[in-house]
């Protein structure tokens, strides 16, 4: 079976929204962080004491562009993926899926169905 990716068509709506979930996740632990809908840093800082990192050199794993790398998976995704019967083999008989596509916005759109969360 053979799935396309299709993107920016509205009717299938889009992927999660990390971000906005994340935040209310948040707000629902510590509720007094929370400003216009927005996330007050000091006031996490504050409750979260000696549990914060602030050292510059630690072990991880980086590489360069990393911060906008992770904007950009925390993006929702608009699109939607759709078979392709025409190139696919025994379209009615298979329990498999090839998927072709960007590796980042079709992990997106899976994650809708597929998630569990």
């Amino acid at each position: 079976m053979s799935i396309e990716q299709i993107t920016s068509d509205s009717k299938f709506g889009q992927s999660k929204n990390l971000v906005k979930e994340n935040i209310e996740k948040l707000e629902l632990l510590f509720p007094e962080i929370i400003t216009d809908g927005k996330i007050n840093l000091k006031s996490l800082e504050g409750i979260l004491g000696n549990e914060i990192e602030n050292e510059e050199e630690r072990y991880g794993f980086t590489w360069p562009n990393k911060l906008q790398a992770r904007r950009e998976s925390n993006k929702p995704s608009t699109g939607t993926l759709r078979p392709v019967e025409e190139d696919s083999l025994l379209w009615n008989n298979t329990d498999h899926l090839y998927i072709e596509g960007d590796n980042l916005e079709v992990l997106k759109l899976l994650q809708k169905s597929y998630g569990g969360g």
